[in-house]
C-alpha cells in the first residue's frame, strides 16, 4: 500500500477511534466542565493535563509509526503490511491503548469528574477483550512466527521495571 494511501487511512481512523473514545465520549459525558474543588486540587489538574497531553501526543506519533514503519494504519480494515516493534512497542505491545487510557484518566483527573473514571473502567476492559479474542489472533495469524516471538519478548500493558536498564544496557558500547 502507497504511503499516501496509508497516512489517509491512518487519519480518518483516528478522527474516528481516539477521537471518539478520547474526544466526543468524554464531552458527552462532562461538557468538558470542570468540578468546583479546593484550591489544594491544583496540581492534580496540572498532572491530570500534562497525562491527558502525553496521551494524546503518544497515540499520534503511533498513528505515524503505523505508517512509517508498517506500511498501514491501526485500523483493522487497513492493517500494517510490517510489523510494528519499534519505539515504544518495544516496552509494550500496546502503547496506543495504554495512551487513550491515560489520556482519558487525565481528563478526569484535570476536570475533577469521577464519571470519567468509570469510562476508563469500561474502556480498559472492552480494550482488553479486543486485543485479546480479535487483535492478538489477527496478529498472529498475519504476522505468523514473527509475532508469537515479539508477544513472548514484549509484555502487553505494562513495561518490565526492568525495561529501561535493559535498553540501556543495549546500546552501552562494550568494553575492550
Amino acid at each position: 500500500m502507497s504511503r499516501g494511501m496509508a497516512g489517509s487511512a491512518s487519519a480518518l481512523h483516528f478522527v474516528a477511534a481516539p477521537g471518539t473514545v478520547v474526544g466526543l465520549v468524554p464531552w458527552v459525558l462532562t461538557g468538558w466542565q470542570a468540578e468546583s474543588l479546593p484550591s489544594y486540587w491544583l496540581p492534580v489538574r496540572v498532572s491530570g493535563a500534562a497525562m491527558a497531553c502525553i496521551g494524546i501526543v503518544v497515540i499520534a506519533r503511533q498513528f505515524v509509526r503505523f505508517v512509517v514503519e508498517g506500511g498501514g494504519s491501526p485500523a483493522p480494515v487497513v492493517p500494517t503490511e510490517r510489523l510494528v516493534v519499534s519505539g515504544l512497542y518495544r516496552h509494550v505491545r500496546n502503547p496506543m491503548y495504554v495512551a487513550v487510557l491515560a489520556a482519558v484518566l487525565g481528563q478526569a483527573m484535570l476536570l475533577g469528574r469521577p464519571v470519567l473514571l468509570g469510562y476508563a473502567d469500561v474502556l480498559g476492559v472492552v480494550m482488553w477483550l479486543f486485543v485479546r479474542w480479535y487483535e492478538e489472533p489477527a496478529l498472529a495469524r498475519q504476522h505468523g512466527e514473527a509475532y508469537r516471538a515479539y508477544r513472548r519478548a514484549v509484555p502487553g500493558w505494562l513495561p518490565r521495571a526492568d525495561g529501561c536498564r535493559r535498553v540501556l544496557q543495549v546500546r552501552r558500547p562494550r568494553a575492550r
